[in-house]
């Protein structure tokens, strides 16, 4: 029986993120070098967004690229941003088909100029469809994010006063504002921290570790995730009791 079949469509997560990790330990694995794990691991975003869709998730975030992954080898890098290019406008159709928006956050312009050109292109060729919103997160650190949004918040002159800033309003300065927080995290390759990636946001996800790496989690291994999910009590600081009365 698949995980597909236990799933509950009415208890889905609203927002799942996905922390991608694993490709070059995939490629060393099969006697490649780590940028063709990278070219495999686009097979996996694929499915696993397409899964995502078809089940009803309304929003998947994927980390696709953070600040700290400028400091790899050149060579490396570079593949990455040509892999991107090329990912970008081949998928435009797919996504469209799938009725999928596309969306980013991270420090888009510290991108080379093609490639943010070209992402701001397919954002807007998708941004009519409304079944699912994929997010990429693209040169991106959250420590940035929440320094960031505490300077934009200053600079807006909205809060002179202290007590006016709460949780929601802090929320809106952030790079996910109109996101909603995400519920499930998932991480690939058996790593078990957060690297830097949607710390505020993730304050109550629940989190799903998988030994699996990325180029191997495919529809059935996002299912799996999900019946996890499902299965958990979520709480938010309340009793069992308090929550089944």
């Amino acid at each position: 029986m698949s995980f597909k079949d236990k799933i509950n469509v009415e208890k889905l997560p609203t927002h799942v993120a996905i922390i991608m990790d694993g490709n070059g330990r995939w490629a060393r694995k099969h006697g490649y070098d780590r940028v063709f794990g990278h070219y495999q691991g686009v097979e996996s975003v694929r499915e696993v967004a397409e899964a995502a869709a078809e089940l009803g998730v309304k929003y998947l975030t994927l980390y696709t690229f953070s600040t700290e992954n400028w400091k790899r080898p050149k060579t490396e890098v570079d593949a990455l941003m040509t892999l991107f290019v090329e990912t970008i406008e081949k998928e435009i159709v797919t996504l469209n088909k799938n009725k999928i928006s596309l969306n980013a956050i991270g420090d888009i312009q510290s991108m080379p100029e093609l490639n943010s050109k070209k992402l701001m292109e397919a954002i807007e060729r998708t941004s009519h469809n409304k079944r699912m919103v994929l997010t990429l997160a693209l040169s991106y650190s959250s420590r940035k994010e929440i320094l960031e949004a505490i300077r934009k918040m200053i600079d807006s002159g909205q809060f002179r006063k202290t007590e006016k800033i709460t949780e929601k309003s802090f929320s809106s300065f952030l790079d996910t504002a109109g996101l909603p927080d995400p519920e499930l995290l998932i991480r690939t390759s058996g790593e078990q921290r957060v690297s830097n990636f949607l710390l505020w946001q993730i304050a109550y996800a629940e989190l799903f570790f998988t030994e699996k790496l990325w180029p191997e989690f495919g529809k059935e291994e996002f299912y799996e995730a999900i019946v996890d999910f499902q299965e958990r009590e979520r709480r938010f600081g309340l009793t069992s009791e308090q929550i089944k009365s």
